[in-house]
């Protein structure tokens, strides 16, 4: 079982920075890819970055790309989302997610474990 805490949400102004934490407690983190999502109101969750295993290759949404960065500390067992030139329409729920298999990461039918999620709210 893995288990995933986010933190670091909160309320920021449009232009402004925020990094999201995802720490892991379980089996190793290394075994895992880990990906970020984020869900509006009323709509399904959609990807915004993934890293793999190794932490050598990334993955983006075209809609965060240039603007946030996903990141691993293995040693830590925590994944990172620095979100720099927030936006309004960045406001959403953020969870982290962990996959066992590789593949498909912007899917979330791809992942074995959730966080809680953590809320980001951008005023403008």
């Amino acid at each position: 079982q893995v288990q995933l805490v986010e933190s670091g949400g909160g309320l920021v102004q449009a232009g402004g920075s925020l990094r999201l934490s995802c720490a892991s407690s379980g089996r190793t983190f290394s075994s895992y890819a880990m990906g970020w999502f984020r869900q509006f109101p009323g709509k399904e969750r959609e990807f915004v970055a993934a890293i793999s295993r190794n932490g050598e290759t990334t993955w983006y949404a075209d809609s965060v790309k240039g603007r946030f960065t996903i990141s691993s500390d293995n040693a830590k067992n925590t994944v990172y989302l620095q979100m720099n030139s927030l936006k309004p329409e960045d406001t959403a729920v953020y969870s982290c997610a962990a996959q066992r298999l590789a593949g498909g990461v912007i899917f979330t039918y791809t992942y074995d474990y959730w966080g809680q999620g953590t809320q980001v709210t951008v005023s403008s």
